[in-house]
């Protein structure tokens, strides 16, 4: 990142409000950076190593759920770099001519952050082949049999990708890539860390109690930790004195339906809506989606991930089942029978969608 660049960063540290919490809550550097220990080890390697040389690093893939630090490690790896950053989307380009105004424009050196680069348009994932690997692009000009394809050579750059479903980048795309890393959930050791400093760059009195409390309750997730935080301290502000203690955390977050393993209240609505409504049975995602009055792709890509991580749900080729755990959670006993095993599924809906 550009000189100012780095000073906008650093100067946004410094501030309090919310409309800038974003930027003043981010890390600028892999030093500062908290948890995924392994990630940044190995991408500081690499970029130790490209600094070393003099050249640009190798382009950069980073996978993992949302709220995890996809973005902050783009701006770090422009900051290491003393590069200028530039920052799109995968939905936003969807031409290739999009893609080949960008590249083109680019300055030697920069950084490209793509996020949600799973999602870019085939013409420009296409372009995105030559680039990556020659830095040239070919830009057609005229239409028909008239039709001139122009080559365009590159300055060398380095992009970073984010996506949130790795799995539907295509292989010659993910090949190009020279350093791809998996993000996983933070622990809540590291969570509370991450609340602390939070915490002291918004002025907030958090004792280790209320960051614990808030902690396990992030869904190992530090953006969510980040907007809990929030919302505790404006209980606090209204409701108390304005430190935030374990019992402060608690009245608060229980306020906003946040219960003590994270849940909140469209994951609670889900599980109510299959162990009290569907009484256990397989639900298909249509069924489930529009029992809890949701989009099918909220539930899936939302919610589900998280109850199937905590081991309240299982999917099955007849739909989505509670396990014991979802029905003791909700202060039921389990039947006998397992999970799935001798219901029938509630739609007829494909094994795909279930």
């Amino acid at each position: 990142m550009t000189d100012s660049g780095v000073e906008r960063i650093v100067a946004a540290d410094t501030r309090t409000d919310d409309g800038n919490l974003d930027s003043a809550l981010r890390p600028t550097s892999l030093d500062d950076f908290v948890g995924q220990q392994r990630v940044c080890d190995q991408l500081g390697l690499v970029l130790t190593a490209a600094r070393g040389s003099e050249r640009v690093p190798d382009h950069v893939l980073l996978s993992g759920p949302p709220g995890l630090g996809k973005t902050t490690l783009a701006m770090i790896v422009a900051t290491e770099m003393n590069a200028p950053l530039r920052v799109t989307s995968g939905p936003a380009i969807t031409h290739a001519g999009d893609l080949a105004s960008v590249l083109t424009s680019l300055m030697p050196g920069e950084v490209l952050f793509i996020d949600e680069i799973h999602r870019l348009a085939r013409p420009a994932e296409e372009m995105l082949y030559m680039a990556m690997e020659d830095f040239r692009v070919d830009v057609m000009v005229g239409k028909g049999a008239g039709a001139t394809a122009i080559p365009l050579d590159l300055p060398t750059f380095t992009l970073v990708g984010a996506t949130t479903r790795s799995g539907l980048l295509p292989g010659p795309l993910r090949d190009r890539f020279g350093f791809t890393a998996h993000m996983d959930f933070y622990d809540a050791a590291d969570l509370e860390t991450i609340l602390v400093r939070s915490a002291l760059l918004l002025q907030v009195h958090l004792d280790r109690a209320g960051a614990a409390e808030i902690a396990g309750r992030s869904r190992g997730t530090p953006r969510i930790a980040n907007r809990l935080l929030r919302r505790v301290r404006d209980f606090a502000q209204v409701h108390g004195n304005g430190k935030v203690d374990v019992a402060t955390a608690k009245a608060a977050l229980e306020l906003y339906e946040v219960d003590e393993l994270g849940f909140d209240r469209l994951d609670t609505a889900v599980l109510h809506a299959l162990v009290n409504r569907f009484g256990g049975a397989p639900a298909g995602l249509s069924t489930l989606a529009v029992a809890v009055g949701e989009e099918p792709e909220t539930v899936e890509t939302v919610v589900e991930p998280f109850l199937v991580r905590t081991g309240m749900i299982m999917r099955t080729p007849r739909g989505r089942v509670p396990t014991a755990a979802a029905w003791k959670h909700l202060g039921l006993t389990p039947p006998r029978h397992s999970p799935g095993g001798s219901f029938l599924t509630l739609d007829l809906e494909t094994a795909s969608d279930s």
